[in-house]
């Protein structure tokens, strides 16, 4: 079953500045989207293969330049799967989920970490997918 890229953007400092529980979040969200990947049925895995999956701890000032709000937990970018043309320019599709915001909303409980990161992850496939929030409950994703 193929799996989707996973990418990490360079820390914003050194990696050994980092403390214990950045990484753990950092971690344990590589970890749950991994483990969403592998339960997906075969021919959505398939598709979400080609979907680059980045880490960042917030949003950048780039994105809030845009108008997005701080408080954001994940996007996705790039062309939907069935929008895709020769036409558009090339633009690599990706997720970014934004680990520690999706830590505050959590309220810090590890269990409601792991699960909104496997939501916002899936909803965020949702979008390359071309799938609703209903279409992916039907499917056992939500």
């Amino acid at each position: 079953m193929p799996t989707s890229s996973l990418f990490l953007r360079p820390f914003r400092t050194h990696p050994s500045d980092v403390d214990a529980n950045t990484k753990w979040l950092l971690k344990s969200a590589q970890d749950e989207v991994r483990k969403a990947l592998d339960e997906l049925p075969a021919e959505l895995a398939a598709q979400a293969g080609a979907v680059t999956v980045i880490y960042e701890p917030t949003p950048g000032q780039y994105l809030l330049d845009e108008g997005w709000e701080e408080d954001l937990l994940g996007m996705f970018s790039g062309y939907a799967r069935h929008e895709a043309s020769e036409a558009q320019p090339p633009m690599p599709p990706q997720i970014l989920l934004f680990y520690e915001n999706l830590w505050d909303f959590a309220g810090g409980e590890e269990e409601t970490y792991r699960e909104e990161v496997r939501i916002t992850y899936l909803h965020e496939l949702g979008h390359y997918l071309g799938l609703d929030e209903d279409e992916l409950d039907e499917r056992g994703l939500l």
